[in-house]
């Protein structure tokens, strides 16, 4: 317990200073973890075998990360000022790396054939849309307007609500959500995460409407409360189902007390991205 406690305050030092900074350094630790997530994905689903470091598969896969963050630091520092002309480079550099990286993987799997098989070569491409390219969206989602909040929604809609939704399945959870899957979970549980995420959305928005009076966005920050809370679920499960599927218990042990990269960031990983897309269109035509 102690382990997970330095830990958790640790990796919270480390959010909020990324996310204060924002920019080159928040770009770079998420790369990072992106790479690592992707790894520890590739390893669950045997991609990479256990004794394995890297293969042609993931190395291609890891070049094709960092090309792509670079890009997004180049669009953000040359389009930074100009939101509407960033989202939309952004967006369209997005669709290309995926195709890139798809068409690439789909290359080294002809040419080194049949070194892997088939199923390698869907769960590497899998592995690389869910860890590098979605969670790229925690940075991105910081170059929007008003990004400090909007990165701020990611981790009340994940974290807050986990929290919540902890507290509020210790003192009523009774019915199962997910008996199955994740037998610690309750509808009451989902249900008090689910109001935590919306009451402290709100609460960001007040804040965001002191600091920017012309910034009254109360009710589309409820809405992303409510929808982030949701995917954040849902992405809590889908990690476990995977570890399931695989028979693992944690995805990685860099993080003392929480696993790996992918055990402890399941739920950004959905969140972010919902976020950055709800936050385009419920605020782009005034904040862009």
């Amino acid at each position: 317990m102690k382990e997970r406690v330095i830990s958790g305050v640790v990796i919270a030092a480390l959010i909020v200073g990324a996310g204060l900074l924002g920019g080159f350094p928040l770009a770079v630790l998420i790369m990072v973890c992106s790479m690592i997530g992707f790894q520890e994905l590739a390893r669950a689903t045997s991609v990479l075998e256990s004794t394995e470091k890297v293969n042609t598969l993931t190395g291609f896969a890891l070049v094709m990360t960092a090309v792509y963050y670079a890009g997004l630091i180049v669009f953000q520092a040359r389009w930074g000022a100009v939101p509407d002309q960033m989202v939309l480079a952004s967006d369209f550099f997005t669709t290309v790396i995926i195709i890139a990286a798809f068409l690439g993987i789909m290359s080294v799997y002809v040419l080194t054939f049949p070194k892997f098989r088939s199923e390698q070569v869907m769960a590497a491409f899998f592995s690389f849309v869910y860890s590098p390219i979605l969670m790229a969206f925690v940075y991105r989602t910081r170059t929007l307007p008003y990004g400090i909040f909007m990165y701020a929604l990611i981790f009340v809609c994940s974290s807050v609500c986990d929290t919540c939704a902890l507290a509020a399945g210790m003192m009523f959870g009774k019915h199962k959500m997910a008996p199955v899957l994740s037998p610690k979970k309750t509808k009451e549980g989902a249900v008090g995460g689910l109001l935590g995420s919306a009451v402290c959305s709100v609460i960001l928005a007040y804040i965001l409407k002191a600091m920017y009076p012309d910034a009254d966005y109360r009710i589309q920050f409820l809405i992303i409360g409510i929808c982030g809370a949701l995917i954040s679920m849902i992405g809590d499960l889908a990690a476990s189902a995977i570890k399931r599927n695989h028979d693992i218990k944690d995805y990685g042990h860099l993080i003392p007390g929480h696993g790996g990269i992918m055990d402890r960031f399941d739920s950004i990983i959905f969140t972010a991205p919902l976020i950055y897309i709800l936050g385009v269109i419920l605020m782009g035509t005034a904040a862009l």
